[in-house]
């Protein structure tokens, strides 16, 4: 039997399935070659490689896939998912056994033909023995890989999994080619639209159209780009405000009323599954007390959050990752709500009067993190909790603090569908479980959904799941907000803009052109 998913169809009856169009898009016109897109860009660290499996930012999530970099498969800006190397797939009626049929006469950068060998080589990179890679519980369920031809792959999983194809878009999965990867992690050397001219890690990346791509026709229509780190957000505005870029991504909040009223700025806004989050390891004292959890939960603000933070350019979260993009949220918890006598009750249950607790933050972390911290420190204050917060280099925030302090500013963009957020965060001893957080109703219920494909059963499963996480779990999430990118009427789109990632799921480079 024979299965093809797209998430459209996934979406039919909810919110998220309809097209998010952008802000002041320009009506649609046909893609034209030409010109040379200059991007300023956030998240950038003097660390950065070609190494898909490192990509936590915005910057190389750009420049990786869908620029210098493919995937097999790639979620279009309507939400339906299409192939990018993969040219078609199938699956086994329990969707275990996935047959995929790759794309024929394409290369890579160096010349070498793409081809089975590499799939499978590239996949085996994120299970490798000492491999860090936020990608390998997608890849460690992967059982069998088995080369069927040239340009054909059989991938058995251990269990079912309906959203296997979502999996294989993840921006950590990029395809290398077999036998010369460490060469092409350190060159930069993909299959994308666009070869690398020059690399400055931290700093910039200069890239050039490949003329003869083998998906010229839907995608690689600039014939250059310059992207440069812009890490402050004011900094980053200004050069798109004076021209000196052509498009940034998230906007200085502040700036949004002046660069609205800027007839050369158009804003880029979609809802989707961004959540500023503040995660609490559960090995590290007091948090493994589920008690200090909640009192903790109930002593901060979310609504003022949205408010002074995002702008009212969000909504208030309720512990809960799963976002407003997603089929099977859980609309029906009930809210979590700024309550310091209720956090004092479960300080007291902990056995404390009083709470003194570090809390690390930088803007590295996401726009504002620093001022959110702030207002969580004196809504805390009313509860007995004295939170210091320690502000942190924005550069090596993600290696030197994310996973290694106790209690963090972080964000996560969210993923196209539940199991893949969770398999991603919350699974049992996943590299990027940011808390350590544990439950074993939840990991039973985790495995039970992957494998469901009855879509009411499913819905009732990830429902449970996510009141579980927004009651017990280690991660406070007071809001989702927008994202917000910002470009010169100079660039072109189709109109729409994907929800998954900021600047249209991360492809601006792939599917823009110069108007």
């Amino acid at each position: 039997m024979s299965m093809n998913f797209n998430r459209r169809t996934m979406l039919q009856g909810t919110a998220a399935a309809g097209v998010l169009a952008a802000s002041g898009a320009p009506a649609v016109a046909m893609p034209k070659r030409g010109g040379t897109l200059r991007i300023g860009l956030k998240g950038a660290n003097t660390s950065d490689t070609w190494d898909g499996r490192t990509h936590s930012d915005t910057f190389m999530i750009n420049m990786g896939h869908g620029c210098v970099f493919e995937c097999l498969t790639e979620v279009m800006a309507n939400g339906e998912l299409t192939g990018e190397l993969a040219e078609s797939w199938s699956a086994s009626a329990d969707a275990r056994v996935w047959t995929f049929k790759l794309r024929k006469g394409v290369t890579f950068h160096n010349g070498k033909s793409f081809g089975a060998d590499d799939v499978i080589e590239s996949l085996q990179m994120h299970t490798a023995e000492g491999a860090k890679s936020a990608a390998k519980p997608i890849v460690a369920a992967i059982t069998e890989m088995k080369k069927l031809g040239e340009h054909e792959v059989r991938l058995t999983l251990e269990s079912g999994n309906a959203d296997f194809p979502y999996l294989l878009s993840d921006y950590h999965i990029m395809i290398y080619p077999a036998g010369m990867i460490d060469e092409a992690i350190a060159k930069g050397i993909g299959t994308g639209p666009y070869s690398v001219v020059s690399f400055d890690p931290g700093v910039r990346a200069v890239v050039k159209r490949v003329d003869d791509h083998h998906l010229s026709d839907r995608g690689g229509y600039f014939d250059g780009i310059e992207a440069i780190a812009i890490n402050d957000d004011a900094a980053r505005t200004n050069a798109l405000l004076t021209g000196q870029v052509d498009a940034i991504s998230d906007i200085d909040k502040k700036t949004i009323p002046l660069a609205k009223a800027n007839p050369n700025v158009r804003i880029l806004e979609v809802t989707g599954n961004m959540q500023y989050t503040f995660p609490m390891l559960v090995g590290v004292e007091p948090f493994g007390d589920i008690n200090v959890r909640k009192a903790l939960k109930y002593a901060c603000n979310r609504e003022e959050m949205v408010a002074k933070i995002l702008q009212g350019h969000g909504a208030v979260g309720n512990d809960n990752p799963i976002g407003p993009a997603n089929q099977y949220v859980n609309n029906d918890i009930e809210q979590l709500a700024y309550d310091p006598d209720k956090s004092k009750f479960y300080l007291k249950k902990a056995g404390m009067t009083s709470l003194n607790i570090d809390l690390s933050t930088s803007d590295g972390a996401f726009s504002g993190a620093v001022d959110a911290a702030q207002l969580y420190q004196n809504s805390a204050k009313a509860a007995g909790i004295n939170i210091n917060v320690v502000q942190e280099p924005a550069d090596g925030y993600w290696s030197n603090v994310w996973l290694k302090k106790g209690w963090c500013a972080c964000y996560w963009s969210g993923r196209a569908t539940e199991d893949w957020m969770f398999s991603t965060a919350y699974e049992r001893g996943v590299p990027w479980n940011d808390t350590g957080w544990d439950d074993d109703r939840f990991q039973k219920l985790l495995l039970q959904g992957r494998a469901e494909l009855d879509s009411g059963n499913r819905r009732e499963i990830y429902g449970e799941m996510q009141k579980i996480i927004s009651q017990d779990g280690a991660t406070i999430i007071p809001m989702f907000a927008n994202y917000i990118d910002a470009y010169s009427p100079k660039l072109a789109f189709s109109g729409e803009a994907g929800n998954l990632w900021k600047l249209d799921n991360s492809r601006i480079c792939k599917r823009w052109w110069m108007a």
